[in-house]
């Protein structure tokens, strides 16, 4: 069994051992050591990253008490090697992780939810619990969490005999037998787990719950603590400080500038909508049905004034109607309507003409196609004076 440096000391970034074993794999090697400080991939938490002799370790795993570590290049078994772990990425995933066991502890005390899933990745923590938690409850638990952050607690290591096992109420979310490690937090938590964490919550710095979503019953919360919580605040300022300078309003009274302006967004878009319905009985009016067959580009209207069109031109007793609009050099989107049993036969061709996609109903088809108002017209033109029902060859 490999000897895990991080559980003596979490701090441990450098250290020497001896290499026992060297194993090819299929995409390099997996080298085996007396001793590491290497953490490998466990419980939601990804391995350490660093280097062995210089050379990178690119990922570590455990099997039956064995660590492996995987490598690009080769060691010699019986050669002494130097590691070194990236410390910055363990010191912060040590952060995630003991304000971790501090959400989760407070949640299980104050609400009897268990933690059913925990990923620590490398811009979010997420947590799932088993029960609900409203906005206020979690605000609460955010509060009270950063009071142990302010208490600067000792977080003690734990391997308790058998039976003082027996007398712990402590968190796991398996079965666990044999030596048992535990965390304890004073007055917070008490959490069966082999990861490596801080000497004291002081070093959290700050816990923040960033979001709340309902998970396979639950709750599934997403956290950032420490130097992420820094960033996250420092990226949320920025912004609020730029949407401020846009709206011309002070950072404190941001939220009511765009309240205003989406309650003006509204009213001006309740307006487009009234004046292109008006544009839209207008052309409607002008436009001459003689043909039977109308296609007509109408750069103007947007939103559902085309289809309102189609719908207009059609009670007025034409065979089809195919109303154009957008521009050419980004493609026409269309409305394909008609008074015949089923208008996807042509919306299909017209597709297969122009570079075209589209779909709907057999009185009505939506659509994209590239080419030029000539181009388009001249397809429209074959159906004049046709069965529509009966599509003839197109030119």
């Amino acid at each position: 069994m490999t000897k895990r440096l991080f559980d003596q000391d979490s701090y441990c970034c450098e250290f020497k051992a001896v290499v026992e074993k060297v194993i090819p794999v299929q995409l390099g090697y997996h080298v085996v050591l007396d001793q590491t400080a290497f953490f490998p991939e466990s419980g939601g938490q990804s391995a350490d990253t660093g280097l062995l002799n210089g050379l990178e370790v690119t990922g570590v795993q455990e099997k039956d008490g064995v660590i492996y570590h995987i490598m690009n290049q080769p060691l010699e078994p019986g050669e002494e090697v130097f590691g070194v772990i990236s410390w910055d990425e363990r010191y912060d995933k040590m952060q995630q992780h003991s304000a971790e066991h501090i959400v989760s502890g407070l949640v299980y005390s104050r609400f009897g939810y268990h933690n059913v899933g925990f990923h620590l990745g490398n811009e979010i923590c997420t947590m799932d619990f088993d029960g609900p938690l409203t906005k206020e409850q979690l605000w609460d638990i955010e509060c009270f969490a950063n009071e142990a952050v302010y208490e600067d607690l000792l977080i003690e290591v734990l391997y308790p005999s058998g039976k003082e096992l027996s007398d712990c109420d402590y968190r796991s979310k398996i079965e666990m037998e044999g030596s048992i490690r535990l965390v304890q937090i004073m007055g917070y938590d008490l959490c069966a787990c082999c990861a490596p964490h801080l000497h004291r919550t002081g070093e959290i710095g700050l816990i923040k719950l960033i979001e709340r979503q309902n998970y396979k019953g639950g709750v599934r919360i997403s956290m950032v603590s420490g130097r992420r919580a820094l960033v996250d605040y420092d990226r949320k300022k920025d912004s609020i400080s730029k949407i401020s300078e846009i709206l011309a309003a002070k950072e404190e009274m941001v939220t009511v500038a765009v309240e205003r302006l989406k309650q003006e967004n509204e009213e001006l878009r309740l307006n487009l909508r009234r004046q292109q319905m008006l544009l839209v009985s207008y052309k409607a009016k002008d436009i001459s049905t003689d043909t039977g067959v109308i296609c007509c580009f109408e750069s103007e209207l947007q939103g559902e004034a085309p289809r309102e069109l189609v719908n207009r031109i059609i009670q007025k007793g034409v065979t089809l109607c195919a109303v154009f609009y957008g521009a050419e050099d980004g493609g026409y989107r269309y409305v394909l309507g008609g008074n015949i049993d089923d208008v996807r036969p042509i919306g299909r061709e017209l597709n297969e003409k122009f570079q075209g996609h589209g779909g709907g109903s057999s009185k009505m088809v939506r659509g994209l196609v590239k080419g030029d108002q000539e181009a388009i017209g001249r397809f429209f033109d074959n159906y004049k004076g046709t069965d529509c029902d009966k599509p003839v060859p197109i030119d």
